[in-house]
């Protein structure tokens, strides 16, 4: 981690506060009325499934930073951690609240609809009987209870994993012992659909359904009273992979992630209803401190689960499908490098349909002019077509590497795995650059065409992952510019020989030219600015946290420049309309049904616009320590559309939150306006130069 630039530092947030900001945004539209009820219940599971990462990797490393000297910690972050860490404890516990009294109201609603949750204690005898049916039948043989007041050791918590905490009881209170029994989500569904009374349909927790059976399961004591209370632990998730260059790359990252399950707690969450002394024997044996996360919740955790809670309702309660449609220049039974050749493709998931980059990888893996394949892999599908198409590739005679980084996190097994699976069909498989993570979503496909070896580049803003380009709004541009593709060559052969940097023209990779490049655009528009001439910055991100790219912004501001920021999550800038800094930034933040993911970079110049599009944030871990990729936009008809993309976000005033000083996350304004939805919008967009484009044939 590098030292902070310290210039600046009172309009700059710690970008851990301002992460909380953008969750109680997603925790907005589960309280939404106008979002469907059931998708309301998934943005609750989203909610907590966010909240579960940011405590396992940075609560963890403010923790790990709150450790060091305090002049050493301020010089690393910039902020006091403790503070930090104080400030976001206080607002997760207020978020909380706010959880459980949306959690009630959901429920409340869903039992208007007709569904109802209920707990072992609200069964009727039939209903009772279905459920220890399926209590004995399919959980009850996997359930393995640790007796924690008998044993010489305290189990390890696994980390994310929900236990119910048992106490065992007299009625006189003379005796009491204690057990533990993980939950198994993993393997079966959180949600057990009960028999239904009348028209009247019921859902029952997975922990209730083991709650109704714990009298079979402990009947070898004689124990009148059993109470469950539900806990969970989160921990650091960081990895420790140390700089042994003698183990391989491989094994390294496997002692890692063994070293992740014994990690440091960051975070307890436990039932508010536990008994005190119960409480107390827990943290204690678990190993927990003063000052560590310490937070009552509910009968229930991990309600990430609620992202699949089934809907066993009417149709309205879930958002209708938006179907995703095959662009207008991928044409049937015409060969998709025909198309690229004739001009360059956008691609804009999830509008687009992500079973043409899937053909693209088909078509290559049989076509007998294509001779190689090489493509960057981060996150991928569980049951992945990509995975697939390069195995095709190599069994029909294709060279196939895929650049496998395994230190994407909580993808490293499956990543390990699949690494192995390719290595065994003769994929060669790549490992990363020592040092950087890689970042960068490529893909190049060399062909020979007359006697001559022709590449065709594929880059993207988002992972080649089938699953998430559905849900995930995220950019992929198909070319055969010899300007990219010879450039984006240069980048697989910097990742094969990392002793050859290479020289760009064109693309701006990191940690090499984007950082500099980019300061360097913002000082032009700064230029103009100072001398009267029109002069604006427009960036679509995730997340802008930097210093120094932040510092720019500021100076850009100061001179006049007309800045425009649509930044999803992450936003360290306190605006201020009253300091010249900020006097001239306007900001927005826009979380709806799908994850904002793509990154488009805009600036004037002189009236010649430049644009961007990329696949890192203005991060410092994204321009200094990963290999990402920027990449210019040359095709008139392509640029026209991300400005399109970006004015049509920018008028949005349905799902659009005003980012303030205070970032209150207030929805945009609609004044005369009517509701103006930009995912939607988009979408109409896209459809109407399909439907055009019909219409011209």
């Amino acid at each position: 981690m590098m030292p902070v630039n310290t210039s600046n530092t009172d309009l700059i947030r710690a970008k851990e506060l301002s992460w909380l900001a953008f969750n109680e945004r997603v925790l907005q539209e589960a309280n939404n009325p106008d979002v469907p009820l059931i998708d309301r219940f998934r943005f609750l599971g989203i909610y907590s499934s966010n909240l579960d990462e940011f405590f396992r990797v940075r609560v963890a490393t403010l923790k790990r930073l709150s450790e060091l000297d305090s002049s050493k910690a301020m010089e690393l972050l910039g902020k006091d951690p403790n503070q930090t860490l104080a400030t976001l404890n206080e607002i997760v516990l207020t978020q909380r609240v706010k959880y459980e009294k949306i959690q009630k109201t959901l429920i409340d609603e869903l039992e208007k609809q007709g569904i109802c949750f209920v707990n072992e204690h609200e069964l009727t005898e039939r209903q009772s009987a279905f459920a220890l049916k399926y209590f004995n039948q399919r959980v009850r043989p996997g359930l393995m209870p640790v007796m924690i007041d008998q044993v010489k050791q305290f189990p390890d918590l696994e980390d994310d994993k929900i236990y119910l905490a048992i106490l065992l009881s007299k009625k006189t209170g003379s005796h009491q012992r204690y057990a533990l029994i993980e939950i198994p989500c993993e393997s079966i569904s959180r949600f057990l659909i009960i028999p239904r009374i009348g028209v009247r349909k019921y859902i029952m927790f997975l922990d209730d359904v083991i709650r109704l059976g714990l009298p079979d399961l402990f009947q070898v004591f004689k124990y009148e009273k059993i109470d469950a209370f539900t806990i969970k632990l989160t921990k650091d998730a960081e990895l420790d992979i140390g700089d042994d260059l003698g183990e391989s790359y491989v094994k390294k990252i496997s002692r890692g992630l063994k070293k992740r399950e014994a990690g440091d707690p960051v975070r307890f969450v436990y039932d508010a209803s536990m008994p005190g002394h119960f409480l107390k024997y827990l943290t204690r044996h678990i190993g927990l401190r003063q000052g560590d996360s310490i937070i009552p919740g509910g009968r229930y955790h991990n309600l990430k689960d609620f992202i699949n809670l089934p809907n066993l309702g009417a149709e309205n309660l879930s958002y209708s499908p938006l179907q995703p449609f095959i662009h207008p220049a991928v044409r049937r039974r015409k060969s998709i490098f025909t198309s690229i050749r004739e001009r360059d493709i956008m691609m804009y998931f999830p509008y687009h349909s992500f079973i043409s980059f899937i053909d693209l990888l088909r078509e290559a893996s049989i076509d007998p002019k294509v001779r190689s394949i090489k493509i960057t892999l981060y996150r991928l599908a569980q049951n992945s077509s990509v995975i697939n198409a390069l195995i095709n590739a190599v069994r029909n005679g294709k060279q196939v590497t895929a650049v496998m980084e395994l230190q994407a996190r909580f993808s490293e097994q499956s990543n390990i795995d699949y690494s192995n699976l390719l290595r065994e069909e003769g994929v060669r498989v790549v490992y990363g650059v020592p040092g950087l993570k890689v970042h960068a979503k490529l893909c190049l496909i060399t062909r020979r065409e007359k006697g001559k070896d022709i590449d065709y580049a594929c880059v993207g803003t988002g992972n080649f992952n089938e699953e998430t380009a559905r849900v995930f709004c995220d950019l992929l541009l198909l070319t055969a510019k010899r300007e990219i593709a010879d450039e984006v060559s240069r980048i697989f052969h910097f990742i094969k020989r990392n002793y050859e940097i290479g020289t760009y023209q064109y693309l701006l990779p990191a940690p090499f030219t984007f950082r500099d490049t980019i300061t360097q655009l913002i000082r032009n528009e700064i230029r103009a600015a100072r001398e009267g001439l029109p002069a604006y910055i427009h960036f679509k991100l995730n997340n802008l946290t930097d210093p120094e790219i932040i510092n720019e912004l500021f100076e850009a501001s100061r001179a006049g420049v007309q800045i425009r920021l649509n930044v999803r999550g992450m936003f360290a800038i306190i605006m201020d309309p009253e300091d010249p800094r900020t006097k001239n930034i306007e900001a927005i933040s826009i979380v709806d049904r799908f994850l904002e993911h793509a990154r488009i970079l805009f600036f004037y110049n002189m009236g010649k616009e430049l644009v961007y599009f990329s696949s890192a944030d203005m991060m410092t871990r994204n321009l200094d320590r990963r290999v990402e990729v920027t990449c210019p936009v040359f095709d008139p008809l392509i640029k026209e559309e991300l400005r399109s993309l970006f004015d049509i976000q920018w008028r949005d005033n349905s799902k659009a939150r005003i980012l303030d000083a205070g970032l209150t996350n207030r929805v945009k304004p609609q004044n005369d306006d009517s509701p103006y939805r930009s995912q939607y919008e988009f979408y109409k967009f896209l459809k109407e130069k399909l439907e055009n484009r019909h219409l011209v044939k």
